[in-house]
């Protein structure tokens, strides 16, 4: 698995090259990468902002704020094999 570090850049650049200005902020227990979203995305924005998702742990988008839609991703900085048994997630069918 890629270290945190790895894992968070590759979420930064795929927002990158969906045409985005990511932020990163470092958190506790993850990373936080955030961007606004421009208003229209082309196909390959689409595909580079759906892979930046995708390789976080979680995400989200929020529309409706004063600057428009905005897009969010974390990446948890716990060993994923550690954070599923903790959670019991790898029991789950």
């Amino acid at each position: 698995m890629p270290s945190t570090q790895a894992r968070v850049a590759r979420v930064a650049d795929h927002l990158a090259a969906a045409g985005c200005a990511p932020r990163v902020i470092d958190r506790e227990t993850h990373v936080h990468i955030e961007a606004e979203m421009p208003d229209d995305l082309s196909a390959a924005a689409f595909d580079s902002l759906t892979a930046a998702l995708a390789a976080a742990d979680w995400w989200g988008v929020v529309t409706g704020s004063k600057r428009g839609r905005a897009v969010w991703a974390a990446v948890d900085k716990q060993d994923p094999v550690a954070a599923e048994a903790a959670t019991g997630r790898d029991r789950q069918p």
